[in-house]
Parts: structure tokens; sequence; C-alpha cells
């Protein structure tokens, strides 16, 4: 038993001399945020039942700022809100440089209703703190 007990000790011990800490020194972190629509390149018109490439091209707002993909949002049977999503690095060692970069980025779309469909791509905030959007309607055959 006194065995036992004694390997049990060295192997917790062994792990306290080697655990990792989670606290990093430099601080470095992240967070989600929204990226600016500048446009979007949609079909003039949908066949039912096809799938489509949408392509999207953002603001990239910093060097500190990757994008992640996008969260679309259905509001009613063919309203989409589409808003590209991007991580954004940020802490003490952060060393962002503002960008005006900007970057196309595609999802795919399969037209799964015969009504028209309208697309919400998230512009930004007014200075009322509203949402904007480029609103297309496309429709279906």
């Amino acid at each position: 038993m006194k065995k036992r007990l004694s390997i049990l000790m060295l192997v917790v011990a062994s792990f306290s001399f080697t655990a990792c800490s989670l606290d990093d020194d430099d601080n470095t972190n992240f967070k989600y945020v929204n990226l600016e629509v500048l446009s979007a390149d949609v079909p003039e018109a949908f066949e039912f039942g096809e799938k489509y490439t949408i392509n999207v091209t953002y603001a990239n707002p910093n060097t500190c700022t990757y994008f992640e993909g996008f969260d679309i949002h259905k509001h009613q049977l063919t309203e989409r809100e589409v808003y590209p999503i991007g991580t954004e690095l940020v802490g003490s060692n952060s060393d962002c440089q503002e960008s005006t970069e900007e970057v196309e980025v595609s999802f795919d779309f399969e037209v799964i209703y015969k009504e028209d469909y309208l697309f919400k791509f998230w512009t930004g905030k007014n200075a009322d703190g509203e949402d904007e959007y480029l609103e297309i309607v496309v429709p279906v055959n």
C-alpha cells in the first residue's frame, strides 16, 4: 500500500511541476466583431432548387482582425441578414495598424423557397447607433 501511495504522490507531484498556466504574460486575447460589407455580388435571379455562390466584399478594419465566417439570420421565410464575422486580437501586445484593405469572401446559398429573397448585408451603424444594410432583392424563377 505504501508503494502505491508513493507512486501516486510522485505522479501528482510531476503534474504540478509541468502544469501550464492559462495566464499569458502578453495578455493577448480576442473578440468577435462584425465586419462592414462594402458590396455583394448576387445573381440577378435564382432558379428554385439550385445552389449559388454569393461573393461579399468587406472592409478589414485593422491588421489584427481575421475573417472567421458568416452569421446569417433568417427573420422571415425568405429574408436573410448577412454579417461577415471576424476575430480581432486585443491585449497589451497586440500591435494593430489601421487598414483600408478590402477583402472578398463568399458563402454558398441554396434556393429552397419559390418566393423572392431579400438579402440585407450589414454595412455598419449610423450616427444614432442603428444597424444599416445593403438590401438586395433576388427574384426566384
